[in-house]
């Protein structure tokens, strides 16, 4: 019984295991999006706030 449990927790492990290693679709997209000078969201097609700033 106990090998039973401990080889199902195993599996269990694996598979997720194997779901943490996918890449999600799109993500490079997404980081793209991002200001390379301080990490956030830039949103529309002008500058960052950051670079306005002065």
């Amino acid at each position: 019984m106990i090998f039973k449990i401990v080889t199902l927790f195993l599996v269990a492990m694996g598979v997720l295991a194997m779901f943490g290693k996918l890449k999600v679709p799109g993500a490079k997209t997404i980081a793209d999006k991002r200001c390379p000078k301080c990490k956030r969201f830039r949103i529309g097609k002008g500058p960052c706030p950051c670079k306005t700033k002065g």
